[in-house]
């Protein structure tokens, strides 16, 4: 189980190389909830997402023999930039899995940092394609969430949010496989033992809420959702355990609210979000929680998006 005491160690080891984002807050959303919402704005963060917190602490600990060798992980596109990033940094060559249907802009920012991609096709099994090239080559395989590392350094986002503004009553959080609740729910707990820490994860992706509910670890058919980076088919053998124990609630949007929700942040807020990261978000802003009188803390856990394509998900919505 990872500790407290691995996410303080981790932000030692990132905070010279990972950004210390904004808590912003919005007089209009205060408005909105009757109560206080602080934005923990991970969109603006290196490669434009919360992962490179969790890449750069788990490279960096490698040792000198398999920094040589160099690292493998599969991902939709935060996790692939944020390795390929934190492999450029470290001097660590990175081997990157993709589905073939990955976003271009996390597809193009992945290869720029300079990791080989390796794409798959619809069907495949990616931990299957990155376990066979990590045998291979003799790789060094860094999950996107189910690691001790990672997990810890992800953590590292609520551990700030909460130093900056102080002790929260609610933490919501987005959730795909559930590194990132998993270290920011442990965070909030050490820092703000009565916070309650609520999870986030699309409706057509729900997993987590389903093996919350079920207290057993629940895996679904690929998602669908418009939220590329919760397509996770289930919690991960050490996520699970910590969501059970840290997390208070799980919750679930829909496509169509988080559309809403992203063009909402967008337009009023001036702050670029993807659909993943705006999950947290939409459950705050679609009143799927109740926050009067509350001190609320909400991650926005990155903003890498196709704007174009993005625009057409705000449109369909808008129709319905």
């Amino acid at each position: 189980m990872v500790s407290f005491a691995d996410i303080a160690a981790a932000h030692e080891r990132i905070k010279a190389h990972a950004l210390r984002t904004p808590a912003v807050t919005s007089t209009t959303v205060d408005a909105m909830i009757d109560g206080h919402a602080f934005f923990k704005c991970e969109n603006l963060q290196r490669m434009g997402a919360f992962k490179f917190r969790g890449a750069y602490n788990a490279l960096s600990q490698l040792d000198a023999d398999r920094k040589k060798r160099g690292v493998i992980t599969y991902s939709s596109g935060n996790h692939a930039q944020a390795v390929a990033l934190a492999g450029k940094l470290l001097g660590i060559r990175t081997v990157i899995v993709m589905p073939e249907d990955a976003p271009q802009v996390k597809l193009e920012a992945t290869r720029a940092y300079g990791a080989n991609v390796v794409k798959y096709r619809k069907g495949d099994q990616r931990e299957e394609v990155a376990g066979k090239l990590a045998a291979e080559h003799q790789l060094t395989l860094i999950p996107p969430f189910d690691h001790e590392d990672v997990i810890a350094g992800q953590g590292t986002a609520a551990k700030e949010l909460i130093e900056d503004v102080g002790p929260l009553d609610l933490l919501l959080v987005p959730c795909g496989g559930g590194g990132l609740l998993s270290g920011s729910a442990i965070a909030a707990k050490h820092l703000a033992p009565k916070c309650r820490v609520m999870g986030v994860e699309p409706e057509g992706g729900n997993d987590a809420t389903q093996s919350f509910v079920q207290k057993r670890l629940v895996t679904i058919a690929a998602p669908d959702t418009i939220a590329d980076g919760a397509r996770t088919p289930s919690l991960g053998k050490l996520t699970f355990p910590i969501v059970m124990r840290y997390v208070d609630e799980m919750l679930t949007v829909t496509d169509e609210e988080l559309a809403r929700t992203m063009f909402w942040i967008w337009e009023r807020m001036k702050l670029v979000v993807e659909p993943t990261g705006a999950l947290a978000a939409t459950a705050l802003l679609q009143q799927k929680v109740k926050a009067k009188g509350m001190k609320v803390g909400v991650i926005l856990s990155g903003g890498n998006v196709d704007l174009l394509w993005a625009a057409t998900q705000v449109i369909k919505a808008q129709n319905h």
